[in-house]
């Protein structure tokens, strides 16, 4: 089994800039990112995790977002077992920006990392945030041309089984595979097939994948989100 660097900055309210680190994360199991134990660096007297070591502080923006040293698939803050709030990824040493948030922690978080060892994986996933607050990852793996309905990661569930009756507001989708995928997106189909919203799939280990609006939609108990491939 391979293992790879993972690293990641956030800042809070208090001014303390939190180092996150681990360099042996084993690639193709979730698991958790903890501080990295280097006091100088901000990542606390010993490894422990984002929750206990900021209990009650707010985390207040992304310095450096969640980086593979091959393949980040996805991240999240968990909370009691569920998503409690999406973080952006990366692969590799990825120019990008610091990513404004408004999350407090509460002491039992923790910062769940799926890494993969192919840098060209075709792993995709799709990250969304809705009006009513809930954060949400839904995934999938194309082998081939067809329709590859996405997932929660969670619950196995559809988008619609998920978050029927509520409204995306901001998304991002990750994937190195965006080139052979129809319009280049992630497509959220309504109960007829027809597309309602899209994702533009991005490389995460060609740019930094940023939070945003467009192709926003509403969504339904029947609606899927789907990604149409050509190969």
């Amino acid at each position: 089994m391979t293992t790879q660097a993972v690293s990641a900055q956030f800042m809070l309210s208090t001014g303390e800039s939190v180092d996150m680190y681990n360099a042996t994360f084993t690639d193709g199991t979730e698991a958790e990112l903890q501080t990295s134990g280097n006091v100088s660096s901000g990542g606390g007297v010993s490894v422990q995790s984002l929750g206990t070591f900021a209990d009650g502080k707010v985390l207040t923006s992304i310095i450096q977002p969640v980086t593979a040293a091959t393949k980040c698939v996805y991240a999240y803050i968990s909370r009691r077992g569920l998503i409690a709030y999406v973080l952006p990824v990366a692969s590799g040493v990825v120019a990008g920006q610091p990513i404004p948030c408004n999350f407090r922690l509460q002491a039992g978080d923790t910062v769940r990392v799926l890494t993969i060892a192919s840098a060209t994986a075709r792993n995709c996933a799709y990250n969304v945030m809705t009006a009513s607050g809930t954060h949400a990852i839904f995934a999938v793996t194309p082998t081939g041309a067809g329709s590859n309905n996405l997932t929660h990661i969670l619950t196995g569930q559809s988008i619609g089984e998920s978050l029927s009756g509520q409204r995306i507001i901001s998304h991002f989708t990750n994937s190195t595979d965006g080139a052979k995928y129809r319009g280049g997106s992630v497509l959220v189909l309504n109960d007829r097939g027809l597309p309602v919203g899209a994702s533009f799939a991005q490389s995460q280990s060609a740019l930094q994948v940023m939070p945003n609006s467009a192709g926003t939609c509403g969504i339904q108990l029947n609606f899927v989100a789907q990604a149409i491939t050509t190969a």
